[in-house]
């Protein structure tokens, strides 16, 4: 069955974060075989208000006072589902489309919801994470009263709502009290191409013990904790830390790398290509997140691509897929000194870091684009069948 798929995000590449990433993968994925799709998101800057890339179709509408590629702000996230709606109805977008997929239950659902309620599609409701839990927020949807309520509705409305891990459903049930089942469906990344590069490209040495991250520079990603981890490494080993991303925390952490005197062993390398980053995860030996909550970490799956070993703190999505001693560790989140401890053991036993990269280049295979392509699919076709279906 050919599909016409109409998504709502309001983050599509290159703005925003991985929730917008690993939508662009699925939807490539999807338009490869040969349905058709349209995605509705925000503009920004000199971006162009309609394309076709990788034969998606891309329409991006107004919003209002966002400042920043990598972060939203409440004013433009509040302005996206009323004109993104306002764009499907009067332009008829819904008219030739056959299922809905709304990404995020905030600021996404709304218009989701308000499509189709007012043309009658049937609309699956993807939600990511931090779009219903995010515990550096006060504005977190699960303690603002509004927030909370207006989660509830979409989540009770949608035809269907898939969570990405067993974590983001479960807050789902848990801050959010509905009583209906929620698909899972991992996401998935596509197999990385890229030309490698040598240690001495990024300034490092073979002696260097390198360790990654990335991220948006973001307080739930709490780096602080990974430069005080780096701090704690003792100065004989020549330990540094590669930072991707960027965002409103890169000055406070800059700062702070500065205090604790690390300028010699922390690079802070921005936005980058998809390229460079698999570039620098090449060559690194171990990726670090302290990020006090996941919704799933699609971080985590490029890093074993690259077969590095993962050491994260234990809250959130990841826990699906990382085992401690598999994959890595994970550690209690907050405890800095048994990061630490795994930190220096990774450092010093090297037939560890041998077996776990070995496993995680296997285990990756998993989790490719197509396989989360297959399963989107499959649930879209369920949703027209039970639709459409008639009863003799």
């Amino acid at each position: 069955m050919t599909l016409r798929i109409l998504v709502i995000n309001y983050e599509y590449p290159p703005i925003g974060g991985g929730g917008g990433f690993v939508t662009r993968d699925i939807l490539e994925e999807m338009a490869k075989r040969g349905h058709r799709v349209t995605i509705v998101t925000s503009h920004f800057g000199e971006l162009p208000k309609r394309e076709v890339k990788n034969d998606v179709h891309i329409i991006r509408v107004p919003v209002f006072f966002r400042k920043e590629i990598e972060v939203a702000n409440m004013a433009s996230m509040l302005f996206y589902p009323l004109i993104s709606t306002l764009e499907v109805l009067t332009k008829r977008l819904s008219c030739k489309c056959d299922i809905i997929n709304t990404h995020f239950a905030l600021p996404s659902g709304p218009a989701g919801y308000f499509i189709s309620k007012a043309t009658g599609v049937p609309n699956v409701l993807s939600i990511h994470g931090g779009d219903i839990y995010d515990p550096s927020k006060t504005t977190s949807p699960h303690k603002a009263p509004v927030f909370l309520q207006t989660v509830r509705a979409m989540l009770k409305t949608a035809d269907r709502i898939v969570a990405q891990s067993s974590d983001t459903k479960n807050n789902a049930y848990r801050f959010y009290k509905i009583n209906r089942p929620i698909d899972v469906i991992p996401l998935g990344i596509k197999k990385p191409e890229y030309i490698r590069k040598k240690r001495t490209d990024f300034g490092l040495n073979s002696k260097d013990v390198v360790f990654c991250t990335i991220g948006r520079l973001v307080k739930r990603k709490n780096l602080g904790d990974a430069l005080a981890v780096l701090a704690g490494v003792p100065p004989e080993i020549p330990a540094k830390l590669l930072i991707i991303g960027d965002g409103p925390e890169r000055a406070h952490l800059e700062q702070l790398t500065h205090r604790l005197s690390l300028s010699e062993k922390v690079q802070f390398l921005g936005n980058t290509s998809d390229e460079f980053k698999f570039q620098v995860l090449d060559v690194a030996d171990c990726y670090l997140s302290t990020a006090l909550h996941e919704g799933f970490g699609l971080v985590f799956l490029e890093a074993m691509e690259c077969g590095l070993p993962i050491i994260s703190y234990d809250r959130g999505g990841h826990n699906d897929f990382l085992t401690s001693g598999k994959t890595g560790f994970l550690i209690e989140v907050g405890n800095k000194e048994a990061f630490n401890r795994r930190v220096n053991d990774i450092i010093e036993d090297k037939e560890l870091r041998r077996r776990i990269s070995s496993h995680n280049r296997q285990f990756i295979k998993n989790f490719y684009i197509d396989k989360c392509a297959d399963k989107y699919l499959a649930l879209f076709e369920e949703v027209l069948r039970n639709r459409y279906c008639t009863t003799p």
